[in-house]
């Protein structure tokens, strides 16, 4: 991301942080470019280039009377059900092609002895990012302020693996989930360090369909143990790949959108995007 592209994005964040904390009042188009010193032609612009739809649009779609109603419908969540947008014929959701697959016990136990972890950073819609592959797939991805303090979480993960910073293919396909055109996309390949209960968790996660959302709730009662919300808000929290496994869809049964590992401001701004992307399709 370069200078421009992060002083874009803070300030779409700033205007994301304000719709959140006014949302109830419905700001207009002149109060959210004012509260981010901008023209309101300047602002419009910029939004809808950014999210690919109108600050007004993007403001009932993050609003918290549209999280409700998502959760009020048991198809919102899509677990078992077709996802019926009409988004099958004209691109493929990722969700549909992201494949889990667990680091062996010994690879797990072992703090990742024998594995060699490509990293590279990256940038996206939602800030930098630092992506890391093993020979089987993506690791870990994660947003990130200061690249020092990257590698050092990342490291910390994998304390016995041996590093090298360099890119590759497998990194590059999870990359391209940021583009516009998804037909292209082959499988994404995860290969993830995990308790079993975590990897379940994960795995049903890729079946939030993208501009959906489910809440804790749902998910327990989806693993079968309906008294689960807690443990599964621990393994949500858990979760090493940003983005890819969708973590931001999980939001409280209230329909406050919660927390986030990389900000509650960024959580809202990807749910708000994928809305809208999913919104464009439709359309």
């Amino acid at each position: 991301m370069n200078a421009q592209q992060e002083l874009d994005y803070n300030r779409i964040a700033e205007a994301i942080e304000y719709i959140r904390n006014n949302f109830k009042a419905q700001p207009t188009l002149d109060q959210i470019a004012d509260n981010v010193h901008l023209s309101p032609f300047h602002f419009q612009r910029l939004f809808s280039e950014w999210a690919g739809t109108t600050p007004k649009k993007f403001l009932q779609y993050i609003s918290i009377g549209h999280a409700k109603t998502l959760l009020k419908d048991k198809q919102a969540t899509l677990f078992d059900a077709a996802f019926e947008t009409g988004l099958s014929g004209t691109g493929r959701l990722h969700d549909l092609f992201v494949k889990i697959e667990g680091m062996t016990p010994a690879e797990y136990k072992h703090g990742g002895k024998s594995l060699i972890i490509n990293y590279r950073f990256a940038n996206s819609p939602f800030g930098n990012l630092i992506v890391a592959s093993t020979s089987k797939g993506v690791c870990y991805m994660a947003f990130y302020v200061d690249k020092t303090n990257a590698i050092i979480d990342l490291k910390g993960k994998f304390p016995n693996a041996e590093f090298q910073q360099k890119s590759d293919s497998i990194q590059q396909n999870a990359l391209s989930i940021f583009q516009n055109d998804w037909s292209k996309l082959g499988d994404i390949k995860l290969h993830l360090k995990g308790t079993d209960f975590q990897l379940k968790v994960w795995e049903t996660l890729l079946k939030i369909p993208m501009g959906r959302l489910s809440s804790y709730g749902n998910i327990a009662e989806q693993l079968g143990n309906p008294n689960a919300s807690r443990a599964v808000g621990t393994a949500i929290g858990s979760n090493p790949v940003a983005f890819l496994i969708p973590c931001h869809r999980v939001i409280q049964s209230s329909g406050n959108t919660g927390g986030y590992m990389w900000g509650s401001t960024r959580k809202t701004a990807i749910i708000g995007w994928e809305i809208a992307k999913t919104k464009m399709i439709e359309e």
